[in-house]
């Protein structure tokens, strides 16, 4: 009986390293990785907003309570750390990023978006990765709600790019009519981050990927 065990594990193995951008291996666990202390969710002072280059000028804010109301989805979708561990085709329920763009429409001049999360984290993206079909604000993984250490209340997941292109503890997103970079963009790390690239480090930027450093 172990040997049919032991060749269905290759073809399994075989299957998924078919899928994952060069460089990186199959994760089975969600390791915990990120930079600084769990923040404590405080609901009752927790609030996501909208700001910078809006089409009207004016911020958006939403409360705990009224952004859980919005709409929810799901996506089934991949998750690659530079760390070059990849998780795949887990379910991600949440907010997609499209749902906010509609509520908290951009000036026609916004390039990107700056997306902020506790003590000041943030991470930079092109409006097109932002706006990309299963970008999503997350608050479950496989329909459990996402453990602190994991982001809750919500991460922004960015299945194309880098797990870092899309930050824990998110509290707010900045349109911006100009790129700039953030937090780990600037500690030399690539401004774009396409795993299918491989593009982890700022040294393999090519003209025109980002503002200089």
């Amino acid at each position: 009986m172990g040997q049919p065990e032991e060749g269905g594990a290759r073809r399994e193995t075989a299957v998924a390293a078919s899928e994952l951008p060069p460089g990186q291996r199959l994760q089975r666990g969600w390791p915990v990785t990120h930079y600084g202390p769990v923040p404590r969710f405080k609901p009752d002072r927790w609030d996501f907003r909208v700001f910078g280059a809006t089409a009207d000028g004016d911020k958006r804010v939403w409360n705990h309570e009224e952004f859980s109301a919005l709409p929810f989805a799901t996506v089934v979708a991949d998750l690659h750390c530079v760390t070059k561990f990849s998780m795949l085709g887990s379910e991600w329920g949440g907010v997609p990023a499209r749902t906010i763009l509609e509520l908290a429409p951009p000036a026609p001049q916004v390039t990107h978006v700056m997306v902020w999360a506790e003590y000041g984290y943030s991470a930079n993206l092109r409006l097109a990765d932002f706006t990309a079909e299963r970008t999503i604000f997350a608050t479950h993984k496989d329909d459990e709600l996402l453990t602190a250490e994991h982001g809750f209340p919500l991460r922004l997941v960015v299945p194309h790019l880098y797990a870092w292109k899309g930050p824990k503890w998110v509290r707010g997103i900045e349109y911006m009519a100009a790129d700039r970079r953030g937090f780990w963009e600037e500690r030399g790390y690539h401004n774009l981050g396409d795993p299918w690239r491989e593009q982890r480090y700022s040294y393999q930027e090519e003209p025109g990927d980002g503002p200089e450093l």
